[in-house]
């Protein structure tokens, strides 16, 4: 009898999946550099393709100096560069140590560093970007897949005391593990907000540092220049093999080793070590084998009573004597089973024997049922698993506070649909890569088929931080409230998934940011489609300012959040940081949110966010319809870095025209029509909120313009009472017809030396 229940228990394990595994390696001592070359440098090692000497690294780009006058032990550098080296790893990681961009002048609040590391990439996943300061904006920058990457966070201290040891909150210090991807230059810029406050040094300091090395303390905010010259920190990069590819390896990975290829802009490749063998893979003879049975804990052999046999790249288990193997697949060996079967008289039975027979027949049929049995209780107990991960993810995902905001009149029941995991899987394919249209810091966009046959966007958040329900549930909220042409469509969201969903319409013409800045799509968009899609675009922020009930900041306005439709309609999209203002403020204190370039200044210094921090942010995107570039850019000199901060400097100094779209100028649109519109988006960027207009005032602005040029034959030297305002100051002109000139005001209000502060992106 005990032996049935032991072959049921291996029975029902098999079936369960609890079946055992394999330890992982041991580590190993094999060589690491060429026969006759030095492996080590100081308490740094240094393994083949790298080395110190000629002969003894693969090519120029993985010399190692070694320092052996200046420094005790000796300090390996990288190259011939000052960028000294702490850990190289034959899996194609690199620990450096680097100093980061630091401003302690109270003279010149910002600045900015680049990373230059030639043929080694900044690692993604390894590091993260921290800024230490009590005003500070920071922000890391670089290319990605040849497109332009830009992130950061913002670090303040209304009160020192809130200030906490070892807490990278935003607080004194804050920090953020989006890095560029495949980024070989990488920029840091930082940049005071205010005026100096006694209580702290004004130094500031950003860097990338690796996971898990920097701990932040009070002590950085007080001391001035904290951080010298010896202070680096470690920073992971990888390297990669260049000019060859894996068909051209063979020379480079040796024996028992793989080529992976890099998915890199410029190709390379590494060489990896096989399954069942270690060592340094680009070393002659290559990897060497893996004894398995050498060493307890690499071989399940013991728990299966066998005996441990060393194979090329693995092992075999073989049955102890005595022992025979089950059949089961598992590789498990058992005991014999004995019978010992007697008739009346005490002989042994024959093998037709009917009582025998029957008594096998019953213990199969038992263990039948018995697997059937077993077998459904875990599909019952799989079922109720699923049920309740996806109760849990249904809490986790804000589920329970959005039923609460349902209840409480919030947000609508009857206009979002709640989909299920796996109607949109189904709609995604199963979230094909080739179904992304567009992804960013905070989530994947997927282009997706209802069954109903309407064509979705599905946004799927990343990894879900606690911090980010409050924001999500807010967007659905936002979106279930408003209905305007040119607003994007919420069809529904999905709780019950790890990470939670957002189902819209599918506007199917790209981002207006793609068509601006896109030289191969820029020229296709004529001026009078730009003053259109202004004018859409204002007339939805003062709907959501003036005719929405309660008021919406949507709070992060850019080029990217508006998106065009087969017609070059507009449609603005991305409410995850808006706000709803009660009826009875005008006003919210929060803290600081939006993207690089087009966040209010005066709401980052204040805290303070209000209708007017949209109005700043719409003028910098009619100052990217008017110019097609980008609000922040670093390809260019410093002065051009800032979008808003040179286009306001061209205008006061009389030379408009050296930024304006040539575009725009070679199809012949009238000079009173850009004068009007670069004058709107001056106004819309004065530094203090109270001198700007309102969205509604904007709009109106805009939609005359627009008549104005759908009916040429109005009186052009008719203007307003603001436009005869704006003659009584100086005239600056567009630079290229000198009987032509425009006027500003309002320009004075920002300081000589105030540069517009950037913030992270969502």
């Amino acid at each position: 009898m005990m032996s049935f229940f032991l072959v049921l228990l291996l029975v029902l394990s098999a079936v369960v999946g609890f079946a055992p595994t394999a330890a992982t390696s041991k580590s190993n001592l094999y060589p690491i550099a060429k026969p006759n070359c030095n492996d080590s440098c100081g308490n740094v090692s240094i393994p083949f393709p790298f080395g110190l000497t000629k002969g003894c690294y693969l090519n120029d780009d993985f010399l190692i100096t070694c320092n052996t006058t200046s420094y005790d032990p000796p300090q390996p550098f990288l190259g011939s560069s000052n960028i000294p080296v702490r850990a190289i790893s034959v899996e194609g990681q690199l620990t450096v140590t680097k100093v980061g961009a630091q401003t302690c002048d109270e003279d010149d609040p910002s600045t900015w560093t680049k990373i230059t590391l030639a043929n080694f990439y900044v690692n993604q996943t390894a590091n993260k970007f921290v800024a230490v300061g009590c005003n500070t904006i920071a922000t890391i920058s670089g290319e990605e897949n040849e497109k332009s990457y830009q992130t950061g966070c913002i670090a303040s201290c209304n009160r020192f005391q809130d200030v906490v040891n070892g807490a990278c909150n935003g607080i004194g210090c804050c920090q953020t593990t989006d890095i560029p991807m495949l980024a070989s230059n990488v920029n840091l810029t930082l940049q005071n907000m205010t005026a100096k406050n006694y209580q702290y040094t004004d130094c500031s300091y950003a860097l990338v540092v690796k996971k898990d090395e920097f701990n932040f303390s009070s002590n950085m905010l007080i001391t001035q220049q904290y951080w010298k010259e010896d202070d680096r920190m470690p920073m992971v990069v990888d390297w990669v093999i260049f000019n060859d590819t894996c068909s051209n390896s063979s020379s480079t990975c040796q024996g028992n080793t793989t080529c992976v290829p890099f998915e890199g802009p410029d190709g390379g490749y590494r060489c990896s070590c096989k399954k069942g063998y270690e060592g340094n893979p680009y070393l002659h003879p290559g990897c060497l084998d893996i004894d398995e049975c050498a060493y307890d804990g690499q071989n399940d052999c013991s728990s299966k009573n066998a005996t441990c046999f060393n194979t090329l790249g693995g092992y075999n288990c073989t049955c102890k004597a005595g022992y025979f193997d089950d059949g089961k697949g598992g590789g498990s060996c058992q005991l014999p089973i004995k019978y010992e079967c007697k008739d009346n008289n005490g002989k042994p039975c024959h093998s037709s024997n009917r009582v025998v027979d029957f008594i096998v027949l019953g213990v199969a049929l038992g263990m039948i049922v018995l697997l059937i049995a077993g077998f459904s209780l875990y599909l019952g107990h799989r079922r109720r698993k699923s049920v309740q991960m996806k109760e849990k993810f249904f809490r986790e995902n804000g589920g329970l506070i959005l039923q609460q905001r349902i209840a409480q009149g919030s947000a609508s029941s009857g206009t979002t649909r709640i989909f299920t995991a796996k109607e949109l899987e189904k709609a995604t394919n199963n979230y094909d890569q080739t179904k992304i249209i567009g992804q960013g810091g905070f989530g994947i966009v997927y282009k997706g088929h209802l069954f109903d046959g309407r064509v979705v966007a599905v946004k799927k958040s990343k990894i879900m931080d606690p911090n980010q329900v409050e924001q999500f549930i807010n967007e659905v909220i936002v979106l279930s409230q408003i209905n305007h042409k040119n607003i994007v469509k919420l069809f529904g969201c999905c709780l019950e998934t790890e990470v939670p969903l957002l189902v819209y319409e599918f506007i199917s013409n790209g981002t207006l940011s793609e068509h601006i800045h896109n030289k191969d799509k820029t020229s296709t968009l004529s001026w009078s489609t730009r003053l259109r899609i202004a004018t859409e675009t204002a007339e939805v922020l003062s709907y959501l300012h003036s005719a929405a009930s309660p008021p919406i900041i949507h709070r992060d306005v850019k080029s990217v959040n508006i998106l065009l439709d087969n017609d070059y309609i507009s449609k603005v999209s991305d409410f995850g940081a808006s706000r709803l203002v009660p009826q009875d403020q005008t006003q919210l204190t929060t803290m600081v949110q939006g993207t690089f370039g087009y966040l209010d200044p005066e709401y980052m210094q204040t805290h303070h966010l209000t209708e007017k921090s949209d109005v700043y942010s719409f003028g910098v995107v009619l100052v990217e319809l008017l110019t097609s570039k980008r609000a922040i850019s670093f390809d260019g000199p410093e002065l051009e870095r800032n979008l808003s901060q040179h286009f306001l400097s061209l205008l006061k100094g009389n030379q408009l025209f050296k930024i304006l779209d040539g575009n725009i100028l070679c199809e012949g649109s009238t000079t009173e029509e850009l004068q009007e519109v670069a004058l709107l988006a001056k106004r819309c960027l004065n530094f203090k909120g109270e001198d700007r207009p309102t969205m509604k005032e904007v709009a109106m602005e805009l939609s005359g313009l627009r008549r104005a040029v759908k009916h040429p034959w109005a009186n052009k030297s008719s203007t307003s009472m603001e436009s005869q305002a704006l003659i009584m100051e100086p005239s600056i002109s567009l630079g290229y017809d000198p009987n032509f000139s425009v006027t500003t005001t309002g320009y004075d209000s920002i300081k000589d030396h105030m540069e517009l502060p950037l913030a992270a992106g969502r």
